[in-house]
């Protein structure tokens, strides 16, 4: 399995993904997890552990072997009964970033691997700055880079250098990769997925139930160019699978009633779908200003945090 902490010489290319002025102006809003996190030490993002934090959370009857310290001797006198005083903990977080790898991710003007190598690039820096562990994974036809999560600012290097040196070929493996990972990500995690996520829906929805039904907190950012959704072609045009190098020659003015009428369907049913998943689902087009679709995200995830389940 390839690993970008043994990466040989350092890509020119990895220093240049993120933004030094975008990453002062986003790191104004902390990223917050919007379903109880299991971590290492205290951190931002709630718990689904009861803690000794300023915030309260319930009262519960007192057991034998419990703390002294958290009687409430007022309820006590109230009401004749031992009652411990509960709070919320709060923790950091382990955040995997998924890159879709895949040959179609070429597609665009900045590609739609340039404009999410970005995206996550600037995520990472701005989780590693919160205290938050971040990971990597990418993904083409197999797992093809796995950056294990990790906290200390050192560990931005080798994952930066995984992004830029990876480049985008091949068929894509995504729902494989999802199922392997809601089985080996067994602790509650953050799951940041970037993708044009060219597959069936119902296998792809099934994927990320599994990630959902082992109580990660899951976002999609579908990368897509402006040209897959309004297919503005206005000559006869051959049309090469980036994937696998099938080609089609045809006439946009021909096809372009039924091709619209099925990409339709085909974001209908990924959102219906995310929505009852309670997963996040977020449409990025090439070109659009990534800081804004970011600052847009976190924003929406602080006014959010804890109403997810």
């Amino acid at each position: 399995m390839p690993s970008a902490e043994t990466s040989g010489v350092d890509n020119p290319n990895a220093s240049a993904l993120v933004d030094p002025q975008v990453l002062a102006r986003l790191s104004r809003q902390a990223l917050q997890a919007r379903l109880p996190m299991v971590g290492s030490v205290s951190g931002l993002h709630k718990s689904p552990h009861r803690g000794s934090s300023v915030e309260f959370a319930e009262y519960r009857k007192y057991t034998p072997g419990d703390d002294l310290r958290r009687l409430d001797w007022r309820v006590y006198g109230r009401t004749d009964r031992f009652y411990i005083r509960e709070f919320e903990a709060d923790t950091n977080l382990r955040c995997y970033l998924v890159l879709d790898g895949s040959g179609s991710m070429n597609f665009g003007q900045p590609t739609k691997y340039e404009l999410a190598s970005r995206m996550v690039a600037t995520l990472a820096y701005l989780l590693i700055q919160q205290g938050d562990a971040v990971g990597l994974r990418c993904f083409g036809e197999g797992l093809r880079t796995d950056v294990p999560p990790r906290r200390t600012p050192s560990h931005l290097q080798p994952l930066l250098q995984a992004i830029a040196d990876l480049k985008p070929v091949g068929e894509t493996g995504l729902v494989d990769a999802l199922h392997d990972m809601a089985e080996s990500v067994r602790q509650r995690a953050l799951i940041l997925l970037f993708s044009d996520f060219f597959c069936e829906v119902e296998p792809l929805l099934t994927a990320l139930q599994h990630l959902r039904f082992q109580k990660h907190d899951v976002a999609l950012f579908h990368m897509l160019d402006p040209r897959e959704l309004d297919f503005h072609f206005d000559r006869p045009m051959r049309f090469v699978d980036m994937e696998l190098s099938d080609s089609l020659l045809a006439e946009p003015a021909v096809i372009r009633q039924h091709y619209l009428e099925q990409v339709g369907l085909f974001l209908d049913q990924l959102y219906a779908g995310c929505s009852r998943l309670q997963i996040e689902y977020r449409r990025v087009l090439t070109g659009q200003d990534y800081e804004g679709v970011l600052a847009e995200f976190l924003v929406e995830r602080a006014r959010l945090k804890g109403i997810g389940v």
